[in-house]
């Protein structure tokens, strides 16, 4: 019989990304710069609901921007366009998702210094952006309605790692078989401290308390 040799490795495959992650996180808390990553599938309203935002802030805080594509920097342009706020674009190499590494490269290039928030626009990925730790304080996904309320059976871990969900596009609700309820409950089953928000990008609805949860954690950030 052939001799099968076994190692145990104790350590997680994430364990270098994690603590690079935490490097950042700790570089951002000494700025006072609170660090959103903000992650969803294509079609979610990402872009236009960070536009939104960003618009209704950009008066009260200096905040940055950064964009996560395989291709294009069509996102960034479009966000700094729209908002007059400086956005990088981040080119992964054709990857899933970006880590810790490649947001603290990302960095190197962008000057954090004074701002009060920065803003990470993950690749459009349900599944490969919620296993890597970015280094930002706090995750945020996006559902909107036309994906159907049972998107975070789906995709459990994304919802279990997400701080804040906000449920985008409730003003399209009576044009899809779409339940805030059923949606709140599934999310609150697998992640009872996720805090969500009904929203919509298009129309405003709802914004104005995105915007008073940021402005808290960036006090909390501070104290």
């Amino acid at each position: 019989m052939s001799e099968v040799k076994v190692i145990q490795i104790n350590e997680s495959v994430f364990a270098e990304n994690d603590r690079e992650a935490e490097i950042i996180r700790q570089k951002l808390t000494a700025q006072g710069t609170l660090f959103l990553n903000v992650m969803s599938s294509p079609g979610s309203g990402k872009t236009t609901t960070l536009v939104a935002l960003i618009n209704r802030l950009k008066d009260r805080l200096k905040i940055g921007e950064m964009d996560v594509d395989i291709e294009s920097s069509l996102d960034a342009q479009r966000v700094a366009d729209m908002t007059g706020i400086p956005s990088l674009q981040i080119h992964n190499g054709g990857l899933c998702h970006i880590d810790a590494d490649m947001t603290a490269r990302a960095l190197l290039e962008y000057d954090t210094a004074g701002l009060d928030l920065l803003i990470l626009e993950n690749i459009g990925n349900l599944v490969c952006p919620a296993e890597f730790d970015t280094g930002a304080h706090k995750n945020v996904t996006i559902l909107s309605v036309p994906e159907g309320d049972n998107k975070p059976l789906k995709y459990p871990l994304m919802y279990q790692v997400s701080n804040v969900v906000l449920i985008n596009k409730i003003d399209t609700m009576e044009y899809f078989d779409f339940s805030l309820e059923k949606a709140r409950e599934r999310i609150l089953a697998m992640n009872p401290k996720a805090v969500l928000f009904p929203i919509s990008a298009k129309t405003g609805e709802g914004l104005e308390a995105v915007c008073s949860w940021i402005l808290t954690e960036l006090q909390n950030l501070r104290n």
